[in-house]
């Protein structure tokens, strides 16, 4: 008589389920974290499978666009910018119920959105939906006459997220960070730079943006009488100023940063033959490396402006108008699609993220 041979049990290296499990959406992660104690201790509670995880999805350019609307309640999506902008399966609506009228998108940074409402600062990673209450600055509520600029970033080299707050009048200008590490504010002395206000796009889009370990902003460097790009370092804790290129001739309410194909880059807007000009700076700092890549026609809708976002993998370039209407163009300049989202009068924020399940580092007097 013959022995029924029982099914082996199939078994998987434990090595092996990392490598596996690093390569899901963060939408599956949190939903298998219920499989069994073993996966939900390293989705849940694993800093380095965290940090693994959004080095991946970092280095395959997998980013989303987050909209989020002004007023409560807020209208909240994830785009997945990769796929077409007509394809409803590429965007998820979110819930933010925590959030309070007149929000305000100050800055993103490895997965986590820096966000302004009521003269409060909040930190949200909306892939996991844990958010943070950051404490009031000296200058959080500074006077109305002044104007202020925020940032957001990380220093890798202490494993350290800082927001960065700065005050701007006439006469002078206060900068502020705090260290998420250390809990706490301070203040130095930002040296004589105005910050610029280009509130012609909206009504609040003096947002830093963080690239190569430094945030930036246009300024007005006051003993050179002229318009600058100041970055925030955040390892070294100082300012420093770079030049615009020296064919750059339009005037900073009609322009801004973003980051195209991992470089810095500068687009500005040219109302007198309806384009969009993209400037990339090949090599960071080095002025001489400045060039024009891209000339993109803004005619194409009735909209008042058109500034990009984010370059695909396949080089198209998305960007997004005074509508909230996302388009996205070829590498030729060739609109390809576009698609709105804006349901609400009041209007959007928008922002470039990449999903994460990092969390925020704890304050050294605690750890």
């Amino acid at each position: 008589m013959m022995r029924k041979v029982k099914n082996p049990v199939l078994y998987l290296p434990h090595e092996l389920i990392i490598q596996i499990l690093l390569r899901l959406p963060v939408k599956s992660l949190i939903r298998f974290k219920c499989v069994c104690k073993s996966w939900f201790s390293i989705i849940s509670s694993d800093p380095q499978f965290a940090n693994s995880q959004f080095q991946l999805t970092a280095a395959t350019h997998t980013h989303r666009a987050l909209i989020i609307s002004i007023v409560s309640p807020h209208e909240t999506l994830s785009i997945d910018l990769e796929e077409s902008l007509d394809d409803d399966n590429a965007s998820v609506s979110l819930n933010p119920n925590f959030l309070a009228s007149g929000i305000a998108i100050k800055g993103s940074c490895r997965g986590f959105i820096l966000l302004h409402c009521s003269s409060s600062l909040s930190l949200w990673n909306p892939s996991t939906g844990v958010y943070t209450n950051i404490p009031s600055g000296y200058n959080l509520d500074a006077d109305a006459d002044a104007e202020n600029f925020y940032g957001f970033g990380y220093d890798q080299s202490t494993d350290d997220y800082l927001i960065v707050s700065i005050s701007s009048d006439t006469d002078s200008s206060y900068l502020e960070f705090f260290s998420i590490r250390a809990n706490t504010w301070k203040q130095i002395d930002p040296g004589t730079y105005i910050h610029h206000t280009n509130t012609i796009f909206d009504d609040d889009p003096r947002v830093g943006l963080f690239f190569n370990g430094a945030i930036h902003w246009f300024a007005h460097f006051l003993d050179l009488k002229k318009k600058v790009i100041v970055a925030f370092d955040l390892m070294e804790r100082k300012l420093l100023d770079m030049h615009f290129p020296d064919q750059f001739i339009s005037e900073l309410d009609y322009c801004g940063l973003w980051v195209f194909q991992e470089f810095l880059s500068l687009w500005s807007m040219n109302y007198s033959n309806d384009t969009v000009q993209i400037w990339v700076m090949k090599e960071y700092k080095l002025h001489s490396s400045w060039t024009k890549t891209h000339v993109l026609p803004s005619d194409t809708s009735s909209t008042l402006y058109f500034f990009p976002l984010h370059c695909t993998k396949r080089g198209d370039i998305v960007g997004v108008d005074d509508n909230t209407i996302l388009m996205k163009y070829n590498d030729d300049g060739q609109l390809l699609e576009h698609r709105s989202y804006d349901n609400d009068p009041c209007g959007y924020h928008v922002t470039m993220y990449t999903e994460s399940l990092l969390s925020l580092p704890e304050d050294d007097a605690q750890a």
